[in-house]
């Protein structure tokens, strides 16, 4: 054998080319990356998380509710006072609806020598079933007013702190209409008869 077949270390060359040969085949492969065609493009499905839970808003409840409920009160209220309703004297306080301190159209006969003046006040006093109210009136009355006449006075009762009580009226109404005639014919007629007794005092 020639030296030109031997290599430094003594193998031969065709020795050398075959243990190369064999570390090659043992070495491992390199990962290649996948052909453009194998590669999946489809858009993936997106998985919703859960939905946190929204707070409900209890606080905006609440004074909604506050709000509602104080505006139905002063309704109620306003609603309540403008009811003017038909008392007669001797009901004040005994009948319901015939309060100290609310709206009412309250009915009497004018007492004989009860009507004074003081400006633009008019004084006097009204009566029915033996029951008497003072009356202090802010407008005027018309030119049918007199005494003896049943006369219906809208305002308020008004107590002091001695226990007597006032009628304060804003208006007065000396003839009645058509129905009030029609739905009040009792107290009319009531009216009538203690208006005729008033007549007769001497």
């Amino acid at each position: 054998m020639s030296d030109d077949n031997v290599n430094e270390t003594g193998e031969t060359v065709a020795d050398a080319a075959a243990g190369a040969a064999d570390s090659a085949a043992s070495a491992p492969v390199a990962a290649t990356a996948p052909a453009t065609g194998d590669l999946d493009l489809s858009p993936r499905q997106v998985v919703p998380t859960a939905a946190r839970g929204k707070k409900k808003p209890w606080f905006a409840y609440a004074v909604l509710a506050v709000v509602l409920t104080a505006g139905g009160f002063f309704v109620f209220q306003f609603l309540t006072n403008s009811l003017n309703y038909y008392c007669n004297v001797d009901e004040i306080g005994v009948k319901s609806n015939c309060d100290v301190g609310r709206s009412l159209r309250i009915q009497g006969v004018v007492d004989k020598d009860s009507i004074s003046k003081a400006g633009t006040v008019t004084n006097f006093v009204i009566t029915f079933h033996g029951q008497s109210m003072p009356v202090v009136l802010s407008s005027e009355p018309t030119g049918l007013f007199q005494e003896c006449i049943a006369v219906v006075v809208r305002g308020k009762v008004i107590e002091d702190t001695d226990g007597s009580r006032t009628f304060e009226g804003n208006d007065i109404e000396v003839k009645h209409d058509a129905t009030y005639e029609k739905d009040n014919k009792d107290r009319i007629d009531e009216a009538q008869k203690e208006s005729d007794a008033c007549s007769r005092k001497a």
